[in-house]
């Protein structure tokens, strides 16, 4: 009888670390559960962000490219006054032949 009295003992022994284990991870179980929760949001708002500032990338290039195109355009439109007045002087150089 005191044989089974100490085996008894033991499993209780043992069912209670299997309980403050169980225990022990539950709480760390729920604290990995929200810093994962935590660093989702976190993530989340990230991708956001690198979204948001990819927009403005992009639209800073088409800023930067329609400036560009302005700076073409003049450059034509000075290229185009050129060429009229080479035309100009081509004429007045063949008038007088």
């Amino acid at each position: 009888m005191a044989d089974l009295s100490v085996i008894v003992s033991e499993i209780e022994i043992k069912l209670r670390r299997l309980i403050d284990e169980k225990n022990r991870l539950s709480v760390e179980n729920k604290r990995i559960m929200e810093e994962n929760d935590a660093l989702q949001r976190e993530n989340a708002a990230l991708r956001q962000s690198a979204t948001e500032l990819q927009d403005k990338i992009n639209k800073s290039t088409i800023v930067n490219a329609l400036d560009n195109e302005g700076e073409l355009e003049e450059g034509r439109k000075l290229i185009k006054e050129l060429v009229r007045e080479i035309d100009r002087c081509v004429s007045i150089l063949n008038s007088k032949e």
